[in-house]
């Protein structure tokens, strides 16, 4: 999940490496353009993994990678590498509609997926659910954290029932405490929540959506969340799910603390404490009954290659996701095709023209890796397998640069990075950044956990420099007023919503302004012998010495 302005976490290179002149090339908005238009139209039906959208979108992917001059990089096959990595994906989806009912005070409610409620197809094994009255019980922010001194559960025995917790962090509300302040760390996402509640033994859990800290709007729970689910094969898949994941409204929430005599904002404050405990909803249950189509299907990554010339077993990766949410529920007009335009077929057309651009150019000295990820909408899926089962060592990658959700107007003054990890190639960016016009703005929204939520993460958990770039929003024709209200309209308006198509008035010299920058910090990277690394004090330099030995 993310934003029309994506964000990053940038590169540790040595300024050695500024010293390499590096000549962009310039990249065509129309080609951009039409390469966007094509992805998102209706023909591709929202670009869903394991449907006849995903044939059609990799046929595409691969034909231009091919017309770009870019080799095939994926699975070898009969001893040749072919164009596609197979990423084998647990597919899950809810049989009909789910019957859901909540008691309070004696009285059942039904409840409407979608609406009140949006619950997520299993992904613990489950062919089936059946649960009836299940007790439930505020756990606050869901967050056992022992290096912070910090226990939400306090011991609370959750077998056999349910978990209600708030969504972020607990220091989202006052910007100080523990957990980064405003900054979200990975206890504030709702992913966290789920494998936390499965390793307390919980039953299911119930996630409250407040548009603040989660970032996104109700109609983004539910497009995201009442559709068919994916998760990457696991050996013991209830180890980091329960039974039953799903959000519910506010509303409801407020009305469930007050049926069972609690005050919801009383209970929220005490959660941002140390010194909260559990609290059951006494009277209160909740059932939920329904059947689990579950198969096991394989998607696929794209890769295009160029071989490196002196060190070809080094790499530097280049990627984005081609998926979007496919066919959903309708929206208000009866539009069920999710096209994702921005989100993110810009991506996917930045890559295959950066990929263009270095093919045309002098062979690199370090081989670089196109890599078109499946299944980031299904919870970064696509680059979690890669990243689990490298196609090339991550020990000896230097560096990964995604892209996602660019944005397709006009030029910006400036760039950004997401949340606050420790950033080496920071100062390198920016200077690159002067000779098109661009200046660094620190990242406005650190507490949506932006960084989590893109597919540089998946390299990044693994220690490996990974960037997820994001355009500005200091835009030359309108400054930041204009950048923050096609923001702030892309948001509650457009981001995982039918409307996320591409429009005519969509100019693209922004991106191919963008590409330039992206182009240099890879060619300087790729052209070097300098290894990217964490700062000293970060949480992924652990991670990255441990495989220092086998990198010269």
């Amino acid at each position: 999940m993310k934003r029309l302005i994506l964000c990053t976490l940038a590169l540790s290179i040595s300024s050695a490496l500024m010293a390499t002149a590096v000549q962009a090339p310039t990249f065509d908005p129309h080609r951009l353009s039409d390469e966007v238009k094509t992805l998102s139209s209706d023909a591709f039906e929202g670009r869903g993994p394991a449907t006849p959208a995903e044939t059609k979108t990799i046929d595409y992917v691969v034909a231009q990678m091919k017309d770009a001059g870019l080799q095939p990089g994926g699975d070898l096959v009969d001893g040749k590498r072919s164009w596609t990595q197979a990423v084998p994906l647990l597919r899950t989806e809810i049989i009909g509609t789910p019957k859901l009912t909540l008691t309070m005070g004696g009285k059942t409610e039904a409840l409407t997926q979608g609406q009140q409620i949006a619950v997520r197809a299993p992904m613990d094994g489950s062919t089936s659910v059946a649960i009836a009255n299940a007790p439930l019980v505020f756990v606050g922010y869901g967050v056992e954290a022992p290096e912070r001194h910090w226990d939400d559960f306090k011991g609370v025995d959750l077998h056999g029932k349910i978990a209600v917790v708030l969504v972020n962090d607990p220091d989202f509300e006052t910007g100080k405490g523990d957990f980064g302040g405003k900054a979200m760390t990975y206890y504030g996402r709702w992913t966290y929540k789920y494998e936390e509640a499965a390793r307390q033994g919980a039953l299911g859990l119930l996630v409250i959506h407040e548009t603040a800290p989660a970032s996104y709007g109700w109609a983004t729970v539910k497009n995201s969340n009442t559709n068919t689910m994916f998760d990457i094969v696991r050996d013991n898949p209830s180890s980091v799910h329960v039974p039953l994941e799903a959000w519910i409204q506010r509303d409801l929430a407020v009305q469930m603390f007050k049926h069972a005599g609690l005050d919801f904002d009383t209970l929220k404050k005490q959660a941002q404490t140390r010194a909260f405990k559990p609290v059951e909803l006494k009277g209160e249950t909740l059932s939920a009954s329904f059947k689990v189509d579950k198969s096991v299907i394989t998607s696929h990554n794209v890769v295009g290659r160029i071989e490196g010339s002196k060190r070809p077993d080094e790499t530097v990766i280049y990627s984005a996701h081609w998926d979007h949410l496919g066919v959903g529920q309708p929206d208000a007009k009866g539009d069920r095709i999710y096209n994702g335009a921005v989100d993110n077929a810009t991506g996917t057309a930045a890559l295959i023209e950066l990929g263009r651009a270095f093919a045309h150019a002098p062979k690199p000295e370090r081989s670089m890796v196109f890599l078109n990820v499946t299944a980031e909408e299904k919870g970064l899926l696509g680059s979690e397998y890669y990243a689990s089962k490298p196609l090339y060592p991550l020990a000896t990658t230097a560096g990964v640069i995604n892209m996602d959700a660019l944005d397709p107007h006009g030029p910006s003054r400036n760039f950004t990075i997401s949340g606050s990890a420790k950033l080496g190639l920071l100062d390198d960016m920016i200077a690159d950044a002067k000779q098109y016009g661009m200046v660094y703005t620190p990242d406005s929204n650190p507490q949506a956990g932006y960084f989590f939520r893109s597919d540089h993460f998946s390299f990044a958990k693994r220690g490996v420099p990974a960037v997820s770039f994001g355009s500005g929003n200091d835009l030359v024709d309108g400054g930041l007023a204009a950048g923050k209200a096609a923001e702030k309209e892309y948001t509650a308006k457009h981001y995982h919503q039918p409307s996320d198509e591409w429009q005519a008035s969509w100019s693209f010299t922004g991106m191919a302004r963008d590409l330039q920058l992206l182009y240099t910090v890879g060619s300087q990277l790729a052209n070097s012998d300098q290894w990217p690394d964490w700062s000293k004090d970060s949480e992924f330099r652990g991670i990255r010495d441990k495989t220092a030995a086998e990198r010269k």
